[in-house]
């Protein structure tokens, strides 16, 4: 077990690496192992922090039992306990939610990423018990709470911390996009007990109040522009950082050039690694929302190529 004190950084959102296959409705098996092995290897030497599985970006909702269960093992077998590891174990159905973790509980990961069941809007009190239920139910699994309310039709306020942090287990949480006000007073709940990662360009000045580090899908493209921000941040650099955040917002696109499962789509372009295709029903994208995905890969790269070496000049410096 970890604490929320060891939980800080760059939080990596890994996606669920697809073979070709992926695009048919009748395959079973559309993990690609070798690569997702390569990949997340390649992430934790560069300098990544922290890996989470199996959120949005990740296709929780879309992959089958076991096709969950080969991304659990690779991945653990990837990260070979050199950074905190979190597999995702959201559903729409919290009885599934036990069977996943059922499996994760014994396979070496730190702990899980877990959003609230999503198909309908939960009262706030169903979300607490939730929570509790499953902390309870798994006493040595470290929860990060996955907080997406987009997507699981809910946000957790922040009153219901006073609740969730009472679960010593419950560690971390991946929140998405809060005010600045709400995100001060979310601190006063749960300073040295939850560590909180914000958005990447959130960064600044988020840091500054408290966030312990910062999640990023996009860090899949190359984590170096992301890696640089957290150093700047961590230096006090903040003009530094802001520039960065500039950056990283360049091109315009956000780095979501469709809604949803399109996300993926810019690092199917870029040359980090080999994410695949996005898997069915998502196969059919616009040319002018292909070409936004492909400008975005292009100005990843352009970061990447700037950063890199900044990155490794400090890490030298460092080391002298």
């Amino acid at each position: 077990m970890i604490t929320a004190s060891e939980l800080n950084g760059v939080l990596g959102m890994m996606p669920a690496f697809a073979t070709p296959e992926a695009v048919d409705i009748r395959a079973t098996q559309t993990i690609a192992v070798d690569n997702l092995k390569e990949g997340v290897d390649k992430i934790i030497k560069d300098g990544v922090n922290n890996i989470a599985t199996t959120g949005t970006y990740g296709e929780c909702y879309n992959l089958l039992f076991d096709e969950f269960k080969t991304l659990a093992v690779a991945t653990v077998e990837a990260v070979k306990k050199r950074v905190p590891l979190f597999i995702g174990c959201t559903s729409s159905n919290p009885r599934e939610v036990v069977q996943k973790m059922n499996f994760v509980k014994d396979l070496g990961a730190d702990g899980v990423l877990l959003g609230v069941p999503y198909y309908e809007t939960l009262h706030v009190q169903d979300a607490i018990k939730f929570y509790h239920d499953i902390a309870d139910l798994f006493p040595n699994l470290n929860i990060v709470i996955y907080h997406n309310p987009d997507n699981h039709k809910f946000t957790i306020p922040v009153s219901a911390f006073k609740e969730l942090v009472k679960k010593s287990n419950i560690i971390g949480m991946k929140d998405s996009h809060r005010t600045t006000q709400a995100f001060m007073n979310l601190q006063k709940i749960v300073r040295g007990k939850l560590s909180v990662f914000v958005n990447q360009t959130q960064l600044y000045p988020y840091y500054k109040m408290g966030a312990a580090g910062c999640w990023s899908t996009e860090v899949w493209m190359g984590p170096w522009p992301v890696l640089y921000l957290l150093e700047m941040m961590r230096r006090g650099e903040d003009q530094k950082a802001i520039e960065v955040i500039d950056d990283l917002i360049g091109d315009g696109s956000g780095g979501k050039p469709v809604p949803g499962a399109g996300n993926k789509r810019p690092a199917e372009f870029a040359d980090y690694c080999k994410v695949g295709p996005t898997r069915v029903p998502f196969v059919t994208f616009p040319e002018a929302e292909l070409a936004k995905a492909k400008r975005r890969a292009e100005h990843w790269m352009k970061l990447n190529a700037k950063y890199r070496p900044l990155v490794e000049a400090l890490r030298a410096k460092s080391a002298a």
